[in-house]
């Protein structure tokens, strides 16, 4: 009987190699007894690493934005969510609006320095700096805040739980920023983004028991009426409608939801038009497809994954977006 040595390498990549203790090790219960504690261990340091901030698993070196570079890239960076960019003078409107919601202590050079370098963080990879960063700010740093603890929980969490957590966390930060900068797109935006993904961890029939999906959609729609060039707000509208259609049909759906099938591919093609470049617009798009015809669409749905495998990311977030689009197609 042999057993394994888990060895935790220095991307925090787990492997399994053969011990010379295992090897070595005649069939018996001292081994089995072994081998059980080492499965044990390694469970356990597995669970605590991906419950908590499991680092960026890809080269980040491009996404570094140091500098007057993050200004420059913002356009593109921000393309999909109409970020606008965090200056002085965007600083100080933002302490207007939120009153005394807003940072104690900082005027409005030292919080565009800390937003910028908060979002610095994010589209390097270092979501927890970006978290830590934005919550410290209140509901003035709660885009970038739950943008981080959203799409490190998407792709580097496993545990159900763990997410589920983190969403519920993402949603009461999106609520306090909705009380405090109610004419800000986003902050309906990430509610509605935090919200949909902690329904995607529940059953279909809890979350529209829970009446989640009305809070999405009105969520949307307000970031939408507030920025009509959301791209990922167009595209979590689409998803709203596709998923309700797939789960319950296009008939309840329709009279109980107001979900449409048309609706779902307008708000879509949208998205691709405003970001044709960004993986998880075409992703999504493959999912809408799915979800809306399924196996008619097959062809088209893989072809969008296809195309999202390759785009060029600019940051942390379209490279993880786009290694699961690879992830799926191979």
């Amino acid at each position: 009987m042999t057993t394994d040595c888990i060895v935790w390498s220095e991307q925090t990549h787990y492997v399994a190699q053969p011990s010379a203790d295992a090897r070595s090790c005649d069939s018996g219960l001292a081994c089995q007894a072994v081998s059980r504690d080492a499965q044990r261990t390694f469970w356990r340091i597995r669970t605590m690493a991906k419950s908590a901030w499991a680092p960026f698993p890809h080269d980040a070196k491009a996404f570094a934005y140091t500098g007057d570079a993050l200004k420059k890239a913002w356009p593109k960076l921000h393309a999909g969510d109409c970020e606008p960019f965090p200056d002085a003078k965007r600083a100080a409107s933002l302490i207007k609006a939120a009153g005394k919601a807003a940072p104690k202590g900082l005027d409005a050079d030292a919080l565009a320095e800390a937003l910028q370098d908060a979002w610095r963080s994010f589209h390097h990879g270092d979501f927890k700096a970006a978290f830590e960063a934005g919550e410290a700010l209140g509901p003035i740093g709660a885009s970038v805040a739950i943008k981080a603890l959203g799409i490190h929980a998407t792709y580097l969490v496993d545990a159900d739980a763990e997410k589920l957590k983190r969403f519920e966390q993402a949603a009461k930060l999106a609520e306090a920023a909705i009380k405090a900068l109610p004419d800000e797109a986003n902050s309906h935006y990430r509610h509605a983004f935090a919200l949909g993904r902690y329904s995607q961890g529940l059953s279909i029939t809890k979350a529209l028991k829970e009446g989640i999906a009305g809070k999405v959609r009105a969520s949307l729609q307000t970031a939408l009426e507030l920025a009509p060039k959301h791209a990922e707000a167009h595209t979590a509208m689409a998803l709203y409608h596709a998923e309700i259609i797939s789960k319950i049909g296009a008939m309840i759906g329709g009279l109980t939801y107001g979900a449409k099938a048309a609706d779902a591919e307008k708000h879509i093609k949208e998205a691709l038009k405003l970001t044709p470049a960004s993986p998880i617009a075409l992703v999504e798009y493959g999912n809408v497809l799915m979800l809306l015809h399924g196996d008619k669409k097959e062809d088209d749905a893989a072809a969008a994954y296809e195309k999202a495998a390759v785009c060029k990311p600019l940051d942390a977030m379209e490279a993880l977006d786009a290694a699961y689009a690879r992830s799926e197609i191979e």
